[in-house]
């Protein structure tokens, strides 16, 4: 009896060990794509062709620009704090892209189902942001020490907003389980929230833009101002880690919008032998409006980053969830 424990047990294992390691090979393949994608979209915005040479059409780009960071000299500054910051890019890469095992991309199909889901990745989100402050505060260069201050006022002011749209979303499905959002939204009279939380999607993305530091919001790296901010003195493969982590945030972002507010892996319509169809069409959107933002808007001044933080987006998000408890409260 014992063994036969011991042997379902050691199979749940493997079970949970395969599951995790296709998870991180399916995040980082769209990681390094998502560069790619990046690149392409920007300069046919442009009117330029972009990567093209790197294989047909470009398309091993990505791995030709991992190879070179892999083998570049990481060059390491005497006067770093070194423990500090060997670990920091670390700190941002293992946070932005846990996220991704809470996101149900189809009914049960989720790698790690926890009812409090939702505040694992807001917790996770804020620990992130570790990294950064982390890694300007080692590298004993004025530049890097302001794109981590920066980073850390930009955090305060953009997650208090994201917490608050997303407390809305929490008190209209009854959970914080994502995947209990998903199946209320589908109970929903517009099977989406997207239509009567309009004003906490707004916040959201607004948020989730600011919350990655991606233009128009990317002031901690802000290069005309601070070379490459919080980096800048790094080199090599951990200089690669803090973009990973920038595009692993944004995925887990897409996938949590597309989950909260898009109605996550439900459409109009089923499509037989494609169950992640409406899902991934989602996501994808979301992400091509990240790199459309880009390719649009200018960066912000500083100021104006922190004014439309606390001035407008947190009194937005206040606001949506007094409405949503009064809706909720009367029907």
């Amino acid at each position: 009896m014992i063994e036969q424990l011991l042997n379902l047990l050691n199979i749940e294992i493997v079970k949970v060990i395969l599951a995790a390691v296709i998870m991180v090979a399916v995040t980082l393949l769209h990681v390094a794509y998502l560069t790619y994608a990046e690149r392409k979209i920007i300069a046919r915005m442009q009117q330029r062709l972009g990567p093209n040479r790197v294989g047909p059409r470009g398309l091993l780009q990505p791995f030709a620009d991992m190879l070179k960071l892999i083998f570049k000299e990481d060059v390491i500054p005497k006067a770093v704090d070194k423990p500090t910051f060997w670990v920091a890019p670390f700190i941002s890469l293992v946070c932005a892209g846990a996220g991704v095992a809470l996101i149900p991309i189809w009914k049960n199909f989720v790698l790690s189902n926890i009812n409090v889901g939702l505040l694992f990745i807001l917790a996770l989100s804020g620990l992130g942001s570790y990294g950064i402050l982390l890694a300007g505060w080692s590298s004993n260069s004025r530049y890097a020490l302001l794109g981590g201050l920066r980073e850390g006022a930009q955090v305060i002011s953009y997650e208090i907003a994201m917490s608050l749209a997303l407390l809305s979303v929490v008190l209209m499905a009854g959970s914080f389980n994502l995947g209990d959002i998903v199946n209320a939204q589908l109970n929903s009279p517009f099977k989406i929230y997207l239509i009567p939380q309009i004003i906490g999607f707004f916040v959201f993305m607004i948020s989730a833009v600011a919350e990655c530091n991606r233009t128009p919001f990317d002031l901690p790296e802000a290069e005309q101002e601070l070379v490459a901010g919080y980096f800048t003195e790094y080199s090599g493969m951990r200089f690669a880690l803090f973009y990973l982590a920038e595009y692993a945030g944004m995925i887990v972002m897409s996938a949590l919008a597309v989950t909260c507010f898009l109605g996550g892996w439900a459409g109009p319509f089923d499509i037989p032998y494609i169950p992640f169809f409406w899902f991934f069409l989602k996501f994808y959107f979301i992400l091509f409006c990240y790199i459309w933002i880009r390719a649009t808007l200018p960066r912000y001044r500083y100021d104006q980053v922190m004014g439309l933080g606390w001035k407008i987006l947190i009194p937005l998000g206040l606001a949506n969830v007094f409405l949503t408890a009064i809706f909720k409260l009367i029907f």
